[in-house]
């Protein structure tokens, strides 16, 4: 499983790479249009929503 093991996870400080996500209402959001302007923290649960 990637990111589960320590040789996988990013040292903290590391710039994350820009990415794309849908928001709640289906509009685009990248990580690079809050840029300059807020904080960002994000958070991934890779079992949500999933059986088991």
């Amino acid at each position: 499983m990637q990111g589960f093991f320590t040789d996988d996870i990013l040292p903290v400080g590391t710039v994350a790479p820009d990415f794309t996500l849908l928001d709640q209402d289906g509009k685009p959001v990248s990580l690079a249009s809050f840029h300059g302007k807020n904080n960002v923290v994000l958070v991934f649960y890779p079992a949500d929503a999933t059986p088991g």
